[in-house]
């Protein structure tokens, strides 16, 4: 099923934005954290950036390390406590992300987070939410975009919950609590593997429930690549993409020239002219003054290996279309000024997939999910599962 596209404005090289959201016992914080949780953006960031410094000073005073496998899933309950070797800056991200999930009060939806260690030794900062009351009828697997992490997408997980989907989301590395230097991805294929080895996990954990995957923006481009692995295509039931990175439009020619060069001799280094930071990837302004002030969220500018594996996998994904087979569901704002809504139809067209439907959205931005029909884009994904399921 296809719906109009309409012909949007042409995209920028511009990917701060996402291409670039248990309930269950109240939680007490038992990592290096203090208080409780603000409604105010403003009180929760001054609260995360002390959070931060004390981390900064914890991590210097211990050594922590996890063996080379995959961490239990922790809650307050259970203790709470992961330990691993991280620097200062990673161990403060990490401190942010697990504080979150164990002050998590929401007595419909029980969230954990655990550390799952991939082939490379990285340590992913992980969480799940599993539903107290609805009976669990599928697995929903997230994976947020560029800059941004799982936490993210806590609303719409628990109303996921509530349709009787148990929840996992992974912060790829560099993001979020995961180690890595902050918005730097050496390789997007390091991310497609290690979704394919969580995916495995989770199944494993959860036999007999079909399996879905969502992906927004960059993150709908890994689910893209990884479904291209008939093995993984074959256990997944279907995808749900948001405004996915299948193209994206270079600020300048010069720069799908220049990037190879630059990405091997400078990878970390940040191109200030492409990051417009706190660009309206919504209609919401308090949606995006949450966004932006979230020091989990990456908001300096686009450095040239990330800006480089974008390119790269975004060409992969053009002269591979025809390889996709899984059903899949994509939703894209038709102004859309950060990935291509264009290239969402040549998805469309092109996929082998029998089982495919696209929405191309009347005056929408990049980031659905903050937008201000948040609700009805919530409603017509989990639609989507629901009849698969």
């Amino acid at each position: 099923m296809a719906s109009k596209a309409a012909t949007p404005s042409s995209p920028s090289f511009i990917l701060t934005s996402g291409a670039t959201p248990f309930r269950g016992r109240r939680r007490m914080v038992v990592v290096a954290a203090r208080g409780s949780s603000s409604s105010s953006s403003g009180d929760q960031k001054s609260k995360d950036d002390r959070l931060l410094q004390e981390t900064s000073s914890w991590v210097h005073r211990t050594k922590l390390r996890v063996p080379a496998t995959i961490v239990p899933w922790k809650s307050a309950a259970g203790g709470g406590r992961v330990t691993a070797v991280v620097d200062p800056e990673v161990g403060g991200r990490r401190a942010i992300a697990i504080k979150r999930v164990l002050q998590d009060d929401d007595t419909n939806t029980v969230r954990e987070f655990s550390l799952f260690v991939t082939a490379r030794s990285d340590n992913l900062f992980t969480q799940s939410w599993t539903p107290v009351s609805a009976k669990i009828r599928g697995l929903v697997v997230l994976m947020h975009g560029l800059n941004e992490h799982s936490g993210r997408y806590n609303d719409f997980a628990k109303e996921l919950n509530a349709n009787g989907f148990k929840v996992y989301g992974m912060d790829w590395i560099g993001h979020g609590g995961s180690d890595g230097l902050h918005g730097y991805v050496h390789s997007l294929d390091y991310a497609v593997d290690d979704l394919k080895s969580f995916l495995d996990k989770i199944l494993t954990e959860n036999p007999g429930f079909p399996c879905f995957c969502f992906g927004h923006s960059t993150g709908a481009a890994i689910v893209l690549k990884a479904m291209m692995d008939p093995k993984v295509e074959a256990r997944v039931s279907g995808v749900a993409l948001t405004s996915p990175a299948v193209g994206i439009q270079p600020s300048h020619p010069l720069v799908v020239i220049l990037a190879p060069v630059m990405s091997f001799l400078l990878p970390t280094f940040q191109l200030n002219s492409s990051n417009k930071k706190g660009m309206p990837v919504s209609r919401d302004p308090d949606a995006l003054v949450a966004k932006y002030s979230d020091p989990l969220v990456y908001t300096g500018s686009v450095r040239v290996r990330t800006g480089y594996e974008i390119l790269r996998t975004t060409a992969y994904l053009q002269q591979n279309l025809k390889r996709l087979r899984v059903p899949f569901l994509v939703l894209h704002g038709a102004a859309d000024t950060v990935t291509d809504p264009d290239a969402s139809q040549k998805l469309y067209e092109e996929a082998s997939s029998a089982d495919k439907t696209i929405k191309l959205l009347e005056g929408f931005l990049h980031d659905l999910l903050i937008e201000p029909e948040r609700e009805e884009i919530m409603k017509d994904i989990i639609d989507w599962f629901n009849c698969r399921v």
